[in-house]
């Protein structure tokens, strides 16, 4: 039976630093259970946010593993890792990966499974293969902007949830008539979408869509569950609230995770500034000061909703 993907928020988890550049676990613990606090209902671990890229495949695994094991089985986890070239690479990522107890689903980076860019054919064949080669693994697929960004098609993930093969997809498109477009053609299938984008969110789960799962989830993930959880009795103050989100995440292109990482020092959880992807050297007084302005809106705004 397909793994059955919980609707809500989802975090892209960010991946803490030690001074020496190594994973800091006690962080990465931290960081989980600031995620199930907040409400969050699962968590894409080893994803773009999580500088996977960058990671060897060990780190990726240890990362999976201290995600897994921090959460505990309160909420659920989905993790990525899928960066490799090589058929033979990723095929060992997808195994070393799904070995790891507590990880539900793995999931596929569309990119990778047409690196050239030739076309559905050959996307499609190169899915189906992975899909055959692990009929006990259920899969999600992720349209990560790096190297660049592959959109799936509606037809792809039709069939792909009715033949119960992908329980998970990260939605990149950012166009809401075509994420609705995309939820009609899921519907009754095990395949949960999440849309990354913040502008378009709301419009998608108010039209099916299983939730959020992206980058701001790292800032202010209970006012996405808030709207979340709000949209069908209180549809005015959660699109409010949901316009609030739109503005808030122009900061994600603002030497983003470092400021992420910024945002979770002042607030929950200690870590380093540093990121593997970004120059943090960047993250000035002036970046810094919009990050603590946020924090101050952020405040606002929850005690308007009574979350204070």
């Amino acid at each position: 039976m397909a793994f059955s993907i919980n609707p809500g928020v989802w975090p892209v988890m960010i991946t803490p630093w030690t001074e020496d550049n190594k994973p800091d676990f006690k962080a990465i613990q931290q960081l989980c259970d600031w995620y199930v606090e907040k409400g969050c209902t699962g968590i894409f671990a080893v994803c773009q946010s999580s500088e996977m890229a960058y990671l060897t495949e060990q780190e990726k695994l240890d990362i999976a593993r201290a995600t897994a094991e921090a959460v505990d089985g309160r909420i659920q986890v989905v993790a990525s890792g899928h960066t490799a070239d090589d058929k033979a690479t990723q095929f060992r990522e997808i195994e070393n990966m799904m070995k790891i107890p507590g990880i539900g689903a793995y999931v596929l980076v569309s990119n990778r499974l047409d690196q050239k860019n030739e076309g559905e054919a050959v996307f499609e064949a190169n899915a189906q293969e992975i899909f055959d080669r692990y009929p006990e693994i259920d899969f999600g697929i992720y349209e990560c902007p790096m190297p660049w960004k592959r959109l799936v098609t509606t037809e792809f993930l039709r069939k792909a949830g009715q033949q119960g093969r992908m329980v998970f997809l990260k939605d990149t498109c950012c166009d809401y008539e075509l994420v609705r477009e995309r939820q009609a053609a899921v519907e009754g299938t095990p395949l949960k979408i999440f849309n990354a984008n913040a502008q378009s969110w709301f419009d998608s789960v108010c039209h099916g869509a299983a939730g959020y799962s992206g980058v701001m989830a790292n800032f202010h993930p209970d006012l996405y569950k808030w709207c979340f959880d709000h949209k069908d009795t209180d549809y005015d103050k959660a699109r409010l609230v949901a316009d609030f989100l739109t503005a808030a995440a122009m900061i994600e292109m603002r030497i983003y995770p470092c400021n992420a990482k910024y945002h979770q020092n002042l607030v929950d959880v200690p870590m380093s500034v540093f990121a593997r992807s970004a120059d943090c050297a960047k993250l000035d007084k002036n970046a810094k000061g919009e990050v603590e302005s946020l924090i101050h809106l952020e405040q606002y705004v929850r005690k308007q909703l009574g979350l204070l």
